[in-house]
């Protein structure tokens, strides 16, 4: 039995797939009309299809105002429509013909899971359903022979690849010349691991013309990859419109998806994406043809999903060497690993968060007119140099690198991973720094004579990546690094100096002695402020 669907293509792009219901099928502007187009240039009772008495479809223009077209010649009177014909009426409407055989009789089981016109297996049977021969007959085992060289073939092919895309490539080569029902081809990838699959790439046969193919892939039936995927079984059906289990899913219907078949992407006991390939007409083979092709299908999965694998793997071992070096700027090693190791970042990125911590400023003394002096290659030596000394002692304590202000070292204790004597290891740092700064003075080994002014202050702040989608940086904000900012301009060369909240929270606070209150810049009341006395130790 001859069944009709017509594609509605409006200015061009396909908006949906209707089924032609019964004998009689009217277009028009009217609502009563079977197919309603509510345009100025369509005549209220605009065509008429028709089914012959042998069973074949007529088209025929109903005596409108702008005329029909059938493959762009006037209708002037019914005519016979074949496959893939294509009626024009008014300006902007093309309705594509898309005949398919029904047939009467009940359709015989198909493969080994029937379900209706839809087939449902286990990946891993219908794999090796593919390779092994069902009996011991010589012919059978020299097909599991051949069909096993196959794959290492096609395995050897898929994975010289150089990227996913390049992979899907080469897969839609495999899959339209040895699948020849499947029109149009998506690998969907579940990358963020979150249950939701993105589309990696989208394909369609070359020798299929008018397929509704948007590049956004919303051609694709989600309900299919949804069943696949959550289910984890592999999926062939041979009219997804006729299946009950797709009733509900208008879209399957608007894409007209007839013909799909889809296997999950294994990673050991973890489904990570969708081979999906569909076509918009239904196929008598794949009616009768069980589930030879799907078996096939299954196999090929199981080496893209090999190959997928590989380069995500690859990708994320890069991904995470940048991460590393970038990560490695602000934080000891040590620390790096543990944040890469207790999966703390997010889209890699460290989100955000407002924590404890202890803020060091230390600031080259005269740096200004050492800069008159000296050339800027000299200058960026000598910074370079400081930097690398200072930066030791920093890391040491567990620190982290905010960043360079010009000849400043800005840094902070207590974070990325909480330090419950963050203020210790902060005054730590400081006198690690001033210490080393003598010895290196001592020895002229930086060039310059070099002397440090430092302040540190403890309270919360907001801690994390800040910035662009182009840059971002790792830094600290809040009142907290405000004032410790402001307190190194009160403390004499070659010192330290605490706010009382750091004085209060450090065990060495013998090494300090109160400096006096003060009062700064946005802040409504006086700060007691403390200060090493290495001078006078000396």
């Amino acid at each position: 039995m001859k069944e009709l669907n017509l594609e509605l293509q409006i200015n061009g792009i396909i908006e949906k797939t209707v089924a032609v219901e019964g004998d009689r099928f009217i277009i028009g502007r009217l609502l009563e009309c079977d197919l309603q187009l509510p345009f100025s240039d369509i005549s209220r009772h605009h065509t008429r299809l028709f089914k012959s008495a042998s069973g074949d479809w007529l088209v025929e223009d109903m005596v409108s105002t702008n005329g029909t077209l059938l493959n762009d010649r006037p209708l002037t009177s019914p005519h016979l429509v074949q496959q893939g014909d294509v009626i024009n009426l008014g300006q902007r409407i093309n309705l594509i013909v898309v005949l398919f055989d029904r047939p009467d009789t009940e359709l015989p089981e198909i493969g080994t899971m029937p379900e209706g016109v839809t087939i449902l297996g286990n990946v891993k049977e219908l794999h090796k359903q593919w390779i092994e021969p069902s009996t011991k007959v010589e012919k059978n085992y020299e097909q599991a022979i051949s069909r096993l060289k196959y794959l290492v073939d096609v395995a050897k092919y898929l994975n010289t690849a150089e990227s996913i895309e390049a992979t899907f490539d080469r897969v839609q080569q495999i899959v339209f010349r040895d699948i020849k029902n499947i029109e149009r081809l998506a690998l969907l990838i579940d990358f963020r691991n979150n249950g939701q699959l993105e589309v990696v790439k989208t394909a369609a046969k070359k020798s299929s013309k008018n397929l509704y193919m948007p590049a956004d892939g919303s051609w694709i039936g989600r309900t299919i990859c949804r069943k696949v995927f959550s289910e984890q079984v592999a999926l062939k059906t041979a009219d997804a419109q006729l299946d009950e289990q797709f009733d509900d899913n208008m879209s399957t219907i608007d894409k007209g998806i007839r013909t799909a078949i889809a296997v999950p992407l294994w990673d050991e006991n973890t489904v990570f994406g969708v081979l999906y390939g569909d076509a918009q007409i239904a196929s008598r083979e794949w009616y009768y043809g069980g589930d030879e092709d799907l078996s096939f299908f299954s196999a090929l999965g199981n080496i893209v999903a090999s190959s997928v694998q590989r380069w995500l793997l690859t990708q994320k071992l890069r991904n995470e060497e940048t991460m590393r070096q970038r990560l490695e700027r602000y934080h000891s090693p040590a620390v790096v690993q543990q944040l890469i190791n207790t999966g703390t970042l997010i889209n890699d990125r460290l989100p955000p968060v407002e924590s404890e911590i202890s803020i060091l400023f230390a600031d080259i003394v005269g740096f200004t007119a050492m800069s008159e002096r000296l050339s800027p290659p000299q200058i960026a030596r000598l910074l370079n140099s400081f930097f690398e000394e200072m930066l030791q002692e920093v890391f040491g304590a567990g620190g982290t690198l905010d960043k360079f202000i010009g000849d400043c070292i800005m840094a902070f204790f207590g974070a990325p991973e909480p330090q419950a004597d963050h203020a210790d290891r902060a005054v730590a740092a400081a006198l690690g720094m001033l210490d080393r700064l003598d010895k290196l003075n001592a020895t002229k080994s930086l060039g310059e004579p070099l002397q440090l002014r430092i302040s540190i202050n403890s309270g919360k702040a907001v801690i994390g990546d800040v910035g662009s989608s182009k840059r971002v940086d790792y830094t600290v904000l809040g009142s907290t690094i405000n004032l410790a900012a402001r307190m190194e301009g009160i403390c004499q060369p070659g010192e330290c100096v605490l706010s009382e909240t750091t004085y209060n929270l450090v065990r060495s606070s013998q090494s300090f002695g109160l400096l006096g209150d003060f009062r700064f810049k946005g802040i409504d009341r006086p700060i007691n402020v403390y200060q090493t006395n290495r001078k006078q130790c000396r």
